[in-house]
Formats: C-alpha cells, structure tokens, sequence
C-alpha cells in the first residue's frame, strides 16, 4: 500500500486579475470579457494583470499524518486546499491524491439552499463517494453533533450561518474520509461549538486519518499538529516541526508588531515642564531579543526608562498591569513591596522588571508606570502608558488556550480524586 497520501509537485496557481471566464465562454461573454480587459492604442489586447497564488510548492504527506498549514492572509493557504479539493485547477505542476477526499473548505461548502439539512446531509455524503447506507448509518449522530434536529426537516436557505456551519463540520468529520481537508472551520461559530469541533478534530487524529488543517489559531495548530507547513506570498517558508513553524509565523507577522524598533510603547515627545517622566517600556525575551509580543505564560524582562531633572535619592519605581476596563491585575513595586532602592539620576534612568511566567490570558492590557520617592510620594504616574499585547499560547497543552473572556489568569492547577477514607 502506497504510504503517502498527498503528493503535491511543482505546484503553481496564478489568477488574472479582472477575469471571470476562461474556458467554455459564450459569445457575449467572450466580448463582455474583452471590453473589460480593454485594449492598447493599436487596437490589440492589454497584456493582462496577473496576481500568483503559489508559487513552485512541493511537499509529500504521508497516511496518518496530521499537517497544519499556516501563513498570513493572502499566504495561498486556501487556494491549495481548493486545488487539492478538485474545485480549481493548478497553472502548472500537478498534486496527486491517494484516498478519499473529504473537505470542508468555507461556511455550507456544497449545500443546496433549496434542499432540507436532511436531504443535504445525503447530498454531501454521496459527493465524497459514500454509499447512501453508510450516510444513514452515521446520521443520527451527525444530526445529534450539530445539534439542528428540530430543523433537519427545513430548507437550508432558512439556516443561520451558525446552523449551517454546525451541519456542515458534522457532515465533513462523521463520514470518514481517509483525508480531510479543513480550512478555519475552528474560526466560525460560538466558543463552545469551536471547542465541540477541536474536540471532534482530535477523535479523527485519534483514529489515524490523513489531515491538513488549515487555522489561524496557534494553540490548535500545535495541538493537533506535529508537522506544519508555513506559506508566504505563495511559496514554502518552513515546513517541519509545528513548534518551530508557529515561532516563525508569530516573529514574521508584522500585525503584531506595534513599532518597527520592537519597542512595545513609547511615550510622546519628553515634556520639559515634567521634572520626571517616563518615555518608554521595552520588552526583552529571555535572552535579550527584543519582543513585539509577549504569548501567555512565557518569560518577559520590562525595561522602564524615565528622564529625571532632580536626583531622588531612595526613589521607587511601580509597575502594573490593568484591564482595559481599568480593573488593576497586577501591581508590583521596588518599595516597600520588594524592598529595592532606586537612586534617581539627573537625565536618563533605566530598571528591569523581570517575569519567569507572564500569568495573564490572551488579550490587552494597559500598562500603569509610577515613579515614587520614600513614603510612597507619587512623582509620576500614568495608569495607560501603552497597551501590551498578550497572544495566545497553549499553557496546559491541551488545545485549548486561556482566552481574557474566559479567565484574566493563568495559574498552575491540578485536579486530584477523593479517595475513600
């Protein structure tokens, strides 16, 4: 038996832009077409504007393996899982399935408003190949998952878009396919179906079926994961180990970068009315790269840095984090709490307040700096300095990550069985 699933050679998929036909065009169609493109002053046809999904992409997947695919908007994540799906065609190159193909590739891929969930859920089972007695075998547990039984009986042009999507993983994941081709099904949808469907995805992995995963969701991706394949502007980035994969991807995202000298908040111009002011909070990785984001639970040094026009001879110095809602988290600071003294210098003075484990949940906060001389004599405080950007981040490696809706902490636990006495 062949042991790869996915063969994927060479592949590349361009689009031109502007264009809605290619193939198969009527006649006003074809001049409708035409006008569109426009033409040059001697009468010929503009050269067209192309846009390159992917680029010269090979990889193999081998049966039972599980491939997160990564990559920012735009990367061709989608575009490769709808050419392996057999819903486009590839420019050049060819990818070469061995299997049945199931997919889920957008919200109700492949319902027919007009048709009843339960007439859909055939429809959809017979387009992946299954006979009409395997679909009925697995459709009361399909139904029961998606949890639309009162309305398996009503067109699905009448269905929510959460209803439709609820149907729609149910079919995908229940009529087992020997591949699975998902594509951010874990993004739609309320928290507790998201965590329905993580929990259904790692059933499938369980029973050693073949899975690329396209999410933005690192946690999952990791989770589920062993292997990932990171896309940028078409081409391969990385493929290897997911861990790797994802610290790439969170390092290369500009989106989370909020100034391009990787300081996290920076103050407006020095007022010189103020005789101490704080112009900057710096966040420094555990050894010494400078951070544009901090992930839940993981290590962070905070560099303060303040201008001083008098010297302050046992001065302090507060740090602290709030919600956005101004509610404080936390708040520590050199005196009396940890009893270090500061020397304040006339001009620049700088101090580093250092976290083995960030405790705080996915999500932002404000960052509250206050500068103290002895008995607690505030000389500058500013309870939203700048906002932190906390991102995701498996801590209980479960799949699950801490999100600030849930829980505004992460602490350590564990949970522990009465005995009988």
């Amino acid at each position: 038996m062949n042991e790869i699933a996915i063969n994927v050679e060479h592949l590349t998929k361009e689009y031109r832009i502007g264009q809605t036909h290619q193939h198969g065009e009527t006649m006003r169609e074809a001049l409708l077409s035409r006008l569109r493109r426009g033409q040059t002053a001697n009468g010929r046809e503009a050269t067209p504007a192309m846009h390159v999904a992917l680029r010269d992409v090979s990889f193999a997947v081998k049966r039972s393996e599980v491939i997160g695919v990564i990559g920012r908007n735009g990367a061709g994540k989608s575009t490769l899982l709808k050419i392996l799906s057999r819903i486009t065609e590839p420019t050049s190159g060819q990818a070469t399935i061995y299997g049945r193909v199931g997919s889920l590739l957008e919200v109700g891929t492949g319902f027919h408003p007009e048709l009843t969930g339960r007439e859909n859920v055939f429809m959809n089972g017979a387009t992946l190949g299954m006979r009409r007695t395997e679909i009925a075998r697995k459709f009361d547990e399909i139904v029961a998952f998606s949890e639309v039984e009162k309305f398996i009986d009503t067109p699905i042009k009448r269905y929510s878009s959460g209803m439709r999507v609820r149907l729609a993983f149910a079919v995908a994941a229940h009529l087992e396919p020997e591949i699975l081709l998902v594509d951010e099904v874990l993004a739609v949808g309320d928290a507790a179906f998201q965590e329905k469907c993580l929990g259904k995805m790692s059933d499938v992995v369980d029973h050693g079926r073949t899975i690329l995963f396209v999410s933005h969701n690192m946690a999952s991706i990791k989770h589920l994961c062993s292997r990932s394949i990171l896309l940028e502007e078409g081409e391969i980035a990385f493929d290897g180990p997911s861990d790797e994969a994802v610290q790439r991807y969170m390092v290369g995202n500009e989106a989370l970068s909020t100034q391009a000298d990787n300081r996290i908040f920076i103050s407006v111009t020095p007022n010189p009315a103020l005789k101490h002011q704080v112009l900057s909070v710096e966040a420094f990785g555990r050894y010494g790269e400078p951070l544009s984001y901090v992930a839940t639970d993981d290590y962070v040094r905070f560099r303060i840095t303040w201008q001083s026009t008098e010297a302050v001879r046992r001065g302090g110095v507060m740090f602290g984090l709030h919600t956005l809602e101004g509610v404080p988290l936390i708040h520590y600071s050199t005196q009396p709490i940890s009893k270090v003294e500061v020397e304040i210098q006339v001009g620049l003075n700088q101090i580093d307040i250092e976290f083995e484990r960030l405790p705080l949940a996915a999500g932002q906060y404000y960052v509250a700096v206050v500068l103290m001389r002895p008995r607690v004599e505030r000389l500058y405080t500013n309870n939203s300095f700048g906002i932190l950007r906390i991102t995701e981040n498996d801590v209980f490696d479960s799949g699950y990550p801490v999100r600030s809706d849930v829980s505004l902490l992460t602490t350590p636990h564990r949970w522990l069985p009465v005995e009988d006495e």
